[in-house]
Order: structure tokens, then C-alpha cells, then sequence
């Protein structure tokens, strides 16, 4: 199959997640929302478990795409960690399943695939990318972090340095997702950040 039309397939997906509890999402309607019958749907993603993996790998590299470009949108690294939690919070307010993958608060509107990788005969590699390993909150933690590290840690940083600056970013992240369970006020993100930053080891 196309990856156009695995995207249609998922895009489908989430579509129909928005509207409906998971449970109630049915492989053949999904199938037709993309336009394809369910025997591609089934050969592309084997199962709605399958299904549900790659929904899910896909809005995690979705929001992990959005932290690298927040981390290179401005030239002040303050202004760009300050970005990065403000994306954060703003893909949890939109995203059902990022919120869910960020906080690991699933509710029974959504699917929950185990975490853990799974066995997969897919001849798909993007399936068989799906059906390994999902991020876990902590995982987003220090994927992010070290992201914000190897984007901010210039050439020559000194080892000590550098550990100042994991720290710095990983409470940059922590502080993000503490605003995704208790929101602040408008603003409230980039102000706490700024505020955190402040006597922080960013270069």
C-alpha cells in the first residue's frame, strides 16, 4: 500500500475516534471513510489492535516533530524551551491520545494498546515500527530532554555543562506536563517557564 493511503486509513481512524468511543469504531467504516475495502485495511495494519499501535506511534512522532521545530524556531534557547512547553501543552489540549501518551491517563474512550512491543508478522515496515515499543510518560520525558540537549548544547560544552543543561531542559518538560494536568492561566505556560529558566544553566 501507498503511505498516502496508510495515512488516509489513519486519518480515518482518528476522525472517527473524535466522534465515538474507540469501542465503538468499526474496522469497516474506517475502511470506507479512506475509501478502500477492510481486507486493505486489515492487510495494512492486521487488526484493530494494529490499527489502534499505529494511531498511536503516529500522533507521538506528530507531537516529537512539533518539539524539534519549537526548538529550533527561535535563536534564544530561553525562547526556545519556552516553546517547546507551550507545544507541549497545546498538543494535550488538542490531541485526546497525546494528553493520554503524555500523562498516561487513558479513559475508556480511548484505545490503549500495551505498551510493551508486540509480536508482528506485518510485511508492513511501518507496521512492524508500530507494533514495537510505544513511549511511556517517562520516555516523552527523556526524549524531549535530550532533544532540547543536543539542540541547545553547542560545540565544545563542557561535560558539567551539559549536565546543568539536561536538568535545566528536563525541568522544562516536567513543568510542562505538571500545566497539562493543572492548567494555568493564559500565558501561565511560557510565564512559569521564563520564571523556572531563570537562574537555570541554559547557555
Amino acid at each position: 500500500m501507498m503511505p498516502a493511503a496508510r495515512e488516509s486509513l489513519l486519518d480515518a481512524a482518528y476522525t472517527a475516534l473524535a466522534r465515538r468511543p474507540w469501542s465503538a469504531v468499526r474496522m469497516v467504516d474506517v475502511a470506507a471513510a479512506a475509501g478502500v475495502s477492510r481486507q486493505t485495511l486489515y492487510n495494512e495494519f492486521g487488526s484493530k489492535e494494529g490499527l489502534a499501535r499505529a494511531l498511536v506511534r503516529r500522533e507521538a512522532d506528530g507531537y516529537l516533530a512539533g518539539v524539534d521545530r519549537a526548538l529550533t524556531a527561535h535563536a534564544d534557547p530561553r525562547d526556545r524551551l519556552t516553546a517547546t512547553a507551550e507545544w507541549t501543552t497545546l498538543s494535550a489540549r488538542e490531541n485526546a491520545l497525546v494528553r493520554a501518551m503524555l500523562t498516561g491517563c487513558w479513559n475508556e474512550r480511548l484505545p490503549m494498546p500495551a505498551l510493551t512491543a508486540v509480536a508482528s508478522g506485518s510485511p508492513v515496515p511501518a507496521q512492524r515500527r508500530a507494533d514495537g515499543p510505544l513511549p511511556s510518560p517517562s520516555d516523552f520525558v527523556h526524549l524531549v530532554r535530550d532533544r532540547a540537549v543536543a539542540v541547545l548544547a553547542g560545540p565544545g560544552h563542557a561535560r558539567g555543562d551539559a549536565a546543568d543543561l539536561a536538568r535545566s531542559c528536563e525541568l522544562v518538560i516536567r513543568l510542562a506536563l505538571s500545566c497539562v494536568v493543572a492548567p494555568p492561566p493564559d500565558e501561565g505556560v511560557a510565564e512559569l517557564v521564563r520564571g523556572a529558566l531563570h537562574r537555570q544553566a541554559v547557555p
